[in-house]
């Protein structure tokens, strides 16, 4: 007996050390794909961005009533880049996008600017950098204390998300790849990995990969299918003009970022309903190992029907709060009803909250089945 449990313990140990020198493998690899020579589309030699303090305010904008018009002239001390430690004069806007209302002792981001020897300076924002990271820490640890080994492993599981993002992703399709293909691959590995260190290897995690990567191409198709009902395309967004540059100066398939996009917002709220009835599938056949195929699916569509509505509503209520500016003129400004259901965006909006939430109910009979026939034949 004794000799058995070495034996599991020294399989488990090198089952980790592969696990770790292949992710770590993987991390090479994310950061030499990410290394790309990119074409330059704006001139920016001889501007940079710099940390910096107000050190005093030299002419405020602000009037007697409050309000702030026009720019303010500050002192600025740089705290890093290459003038760390200079001191220079510069001008902050009151606009809402850009500048900052500027106070003695503000911490901000100063955009420096160098030309025939000559340096200038303007308030490009406040510096925010450690609030958010703050932010993060509060959620991570947040993650960390409720969820225990689980919520850690989830953390770990959404870095590896955003790495594959920002590394992978979008290196492919800068490299000209397609946007849905390249979101299929990043879908799949997403989830592999985060479904092994959630449930690790085992018929319940194999299950749930299955069923989430169903139901996220299920969404894909649907989107395809909606679009070509309305005859609405990639070409069809708002910033449609900014992307054409882009795409006329790199090879990006823009029209293929819209489903892209849908392929991946999609994942998250797929993987938690596969994952959700593959773990409660194998719960209940633990607790009653009698139970036929047919029960434990039904089982699952019991608990997945539950489960729809509120996805599906988390789904649609996150698209329409991502384009609620758009809400706001159309109510505001009172437009007609063709004119509101013939706009692009709202077509877009639609078609991504429906077709997302299409990938999330067939998810439930996909993997109920799935799950039910993997459990339900050890008993037959």
């Amino acid at each position: 007996m004794l000799e058995e449990l070495k034996k599991t313990g020294i399989k488990t140990i090198a089952g980790r050390g592969c696990l770790a020198i292949a992710g770590i493998l993987f991390l090479l690899f994310l950061y030499r794909y990410s290394q790309i020579d990119k074409v330059i589309l704006y001139e920016t030699e001889g501007r940079t961005f710099a940390k910096a303090e107000v050190m005093d305010v030299i002419e405020d904008n602000e009037t007697e009533d409050g309000i702030s018009i026009g720019n303010q002239i500050v002192s600025l001390k740089l705290t890093s880049g290459k003038w760390k430690g200079k001191t220079v004069e510069a001008t902050s806007s009151s606009s809402y996008l850009y500048g900052a209302h500027c106070k003695k002792g503000s911490k901000v981001i100063a955009i420096v600017s160098e030309s025939q020897g000559e340096m200038t300076a303007s308030v490009y924002s406040q510096n925010r950098e450690m609030q958010l990271y703050l932010i993060i820490a509060i959620f991570v640890f947040t993650i960390i204390l409720i969820g225990g080994k689980k919520g850690l492993a989830s953390v770990i599981g959404l870095g590896f998300t955003i790495l594959c993002i920002l590394f992978l992703f979008l290196p492919m399709i800068y490299k000209g790849i397609s946007p849905i293909w390249s979101a299929v691959l990043v879908v799949i590995l997403t989830t592999v990995a985060t479904m092994y260190l959630v449930g690790g290897i085992s018929r319940k995690t194999m299950t749930a990969i299955l069923g989430t990567v169903s139901g996220v191409l299920i969404s894909a198709l649907f989107a395809m299918l909606f679009c070509k009902m309305t005859n609405i395309s990639g070409y069809n967004v708002s910033d449609i003009e900014d992307l054409i540059y882009i795409r006329d100066q790199t090879g990006i398939k823009v029209g293929e970022l819209l489903f892209s996009g849908i392929l991946i917002s999609a994942l998250g709220a797929v993987m938690d309903v596969a994952m959700s009835i593959s773990s409660t599938i194998e719960e209940i056949h633990c607790q009653n190992s009698e139970l036929t195929i047919k029960e434990l699916f039904q089982s699952g569509m019991n608990v997945g029907k539950d489960m729809m509505g509120t996805m599906s509503n988390t789904l649609i209520l996150a698209f329409a709060g991502g384009s609620i500016n758009t809400l706001v003129f159309i109510f505001a400004y009172n437009y007609e009803y063709l004119q509101v259901v013939n706009m692009y965006a709202i077509g877009i909006e639609i078609i991504q909250g429906i077709a997302s939430s299409m990938g999330v109910i067939l998810t439930v009979p996909i993997t109920s089945f799935l799950a039910a026939w993997e459990q339900g034949k050890k008993t037959i």
